[in-house]
């Protein structure tokens, strides 16, 4: 156990210590933090793949009392330093697929340019080779008993994550915050895209017994017509809807009741953060008008503590960097919540 005499947790954060100024080692920490440097496939803004480093800086400013959840940085959270090599690998792939978007985008053919299909390849071999890399990093954190988070990133990076958790825990369900359904089929021809993360999970991880989808409000046709013929497996509550159904009259407690009701008793929180009010994280990849305060789904996230299910994991993907570090002060502060609300769902 790390020896907390002589921390003051009222003090400023050091910038010695690790996330949040806190003072232990990943061996002594309970909750241990993948940072995931991957944005390739990301299709509007960039800035994700060095977020790690500016929440990090960020947390240090972030108060340790949580009214929810007074004493749970007390159990020990700890984030791994950025891997380089994974970095240098999204920052190359990444020049490589702006080249093959603009090629795309205007109605070139991919078949006859030997160097886009070349692009092509590369991008994809590169992301499956990401998703094993993420899947062997969690499953060996699980495997040693601790609670494990991931903050990407674009929203691409989970896959390989909740592959391990299916091996850990089961049957499980994700519940997904979030602008978009991300639900397309390769999209831009990339296999493992940042908007296909939901489908390809769906494909790919059979432990997923069921999606919950809150706030989605940027969607096509293709995604809108696969939720309702998937309608067994994914529940989606769109933007729109929740605010008619406020508009005439429903509590959002009553809201968030319904939305628990339909989780499987373990539950994964997959936070992208373009879920939120853009003015909250303006530099997120594709932001979108709408979504939720921060009080809003931390009210939801609660509603399932007292419901009795469990909070297994949570990833926290799409904050970017910015000149003043706006999106990653309010990321250092969710990213804080979902830890005290994970150790508090897992009492020891």
């Amino acid at each position: 156990m790390t020896d907390l005499s002589a921390f003051d947790p009222n003090s400023a954060g050091n910038p010695n210590n690790n996330v949040f100024g806190l003072p232990f080692t990943e061996e002594e920490a309970r909750l241990v933090i993948l940072p995931v440097p991957w944005e390739v496939t990301v299709s509007f803004g960039s800035g994700t793949a060095r977020a790690a480093e500016q929440v990090m800086k960020a947390s240090l400013q972030v108060d340790l009392f949580d009214p929810d959840v007074p004493d749970g940085w007390k159990q020990g959270f700890f984030m791994r330093e950025t891997d380089r090599k994974i970095l240098m690998k999204s920052d190359y792939l990444r020049k490589e697929a702006e080249l093959y978007i603009d090629y795309i985008s205007n109605g070139e053919i991919v078949g006859q340019n030997q160097f886009m299909c070349k692009s092509l390849r590369e991008i994809n071999e590169g992301s499956y080779f990401l998703n094993n890399w993420v899947q062997q990093q969690t499953k060996a954190l699980l495997d040693k008993g601790k609670l494990v988070a991931l903050l990407g990133g674009d929203h691409s990076t989970p896959l390989g994550f909740f592959k391990a958790l299916g091996e850990t825990h089961g049957d499980y369900g994700i519940l997904q915050i979030d602008a978009h359904c991300d639900l397309r089929v390769s999209y831009e021809d990339f296999v493992y895209s940042h908007a296909s993360i939901m489908y390809n999970t769906l494909n790919e991880v059979p432990q997923v017994a069921k999606l919950v989808q809150v706030g989605i409000r940027d969607y096509s046709e293709g995604e809108y017509n696969y939720i309702r013929e998937n309608s067994g497996r994914i529940k989606t509550y769109f933007d729109r809807d929740i605010r008619h159904r406020q508009y005439e009259g429903e509590t959002w407690k009553a809201i968030c009741e319904e939305i628990v009701s339909q989780l499987p008793d373990k539950v994964h929180i997959s936070f992208d953060i373009d879920g939120l009010d853009p003015k909250l994280c303006p530099n997120t990849g594709t932001p979108v008008q709408g979504g939720f305060e921060t009080e809003q789904v931390y009210y939801l996230f609660n509603k399932i503590r007292e419901s009795g299910k469990k909070i297994i994991s949570f990833d926290l993907n799409e904050v970017s960097t910015s000149e003043n570090a706006w999106d990653a002060n309010v990321g250092a502060r969710v990213l804080f919540k979902l830890c005290n609300l994970l150790v508090a769902a897992n009492p020891q």
